[in-house]
């Protein structure tokens, strides 16, 4: 059976935390930042936890499933 390849495009927008959760950007933070108040921009700077059913979907991307 041939290696699986992983999605690259994934690999580079999603990290895997120290306990193993899946984290990605905000969206929201790439235009109109000038109509964003101050709070607002500094909230979407952290990275987000995926959500429990797109967990296994982002897994088998990475080859991590």
């Amino acid at each position: 059976m041939p290696k699986l390849k992983t999605n690259k495009a994934a690999k580079k927008r999603i990290r895997v935390s120290k306990h193993g959760k899946l984290l990605h950007g905000r969206p929201g933070r790439r235009h109109l930042l000038s109509v964003k108040t101050a709070k607002r921009k500094r909230h979407l700077r952290k990275k987000s936890v995926f959500a429990a059913p797109d967990v296994w979907k982002v897994k088998k991307l990475l080859c991590l499933a």
